[in-house]
């Protein structure tokens, strides 16, 4: 018997028609907040789907903000899918600035700005916490959409690890690597030499300019 993710009026389903395509559009709730996953093709009961699990970063995802990665991980992630012809993007709410929320995001930006604290010192400075993200929710959906297997778009082996604590078996991990710019060259070195995520693309890049910055 299939285990029920989630109780039948905390799920919703409909069609969504993009730009890129048909996803089926399944919005849920859990853990405090209303979630959205996108799925593409046929992925229920599949073995190795291309899966992202996206932590919410509205100046990035909305706004086009340049001091982090967000927006084209985004963009590149749904490409990615629609290129495969199947896939799930879950979109993660609550997970502003890592989970510390949209004014506490902010005020980092000021310590960066000002003082030229890095993405995790900033947060440290005001007494926060660098990353509280929970990745049960993103679980949660996926059992729920009969995904046996999935190929995670990430950049961070420690979301492999929280995945697979919850029971996800993730059987790849697909780098999804932006380019750098010279307003997140200090953010994604932050990232790289402090909280050991894969970025080879700064490899020779030049490491000059604004510190890092607080985002997802």
């Amino acid at each position: 018997m299939h285990e029920q993710a989630f109780r039948d009026e905390d799920v919703a389903e409909s069609d969504l028609v993009t730009r890129r395509g048909t996803f089926r559009a399944v919005a849920f709730r859990a853990d405090g907040h209303e979630h959205m996953a996108l799925v593409h093709g046929k992925t229920r009961m599949r073995e190795h789907v291309l899966v992202r699990v996206h932590s919410e970063c509205m100046t990035g995802d909305i706004f086009g903000a340049m001091r982090c990665e967000c927006g084209d991980q985004l963009d590149a992630a749904l490409d990615n899918i629609v290129r495969e012809g199947n896939g799930v993007l879950v979109y993660l709410r609550g997970h502003e600035g890592r989970g510390i929320g949209l004014v506490e995001k902010v005020r980092t930006h000021v310590l960066q700005d000002e003082r030229g604290l890095d993405t995790l010192d900033s947060a440290t400075a005001l007494g926060l916490p660098v990353d509280v993200r929970d990745y049960t929710a993103a679980a949660r959906v996926l059992r729920h959409l009969r995904v046996r297997s999935v190929r995670l778009m990430s950049n961070n082996p420690d979301k492999i690890k929280a995945l697979e604590h919850h029971g996800i078996r993730v059987t790849a991990r697909v780098p999804l690597l932006a380019p750098p710019n010279p307003h997140n060259i200090g953010y994604l070195a932050a990232k790289r030499d402090r909280l050991g995520h894969d970025l080879p693309q700064l490899d020779g890049a030049a490491e000059a300019g604004a510190p890092g910055r607080l985002s997802s």
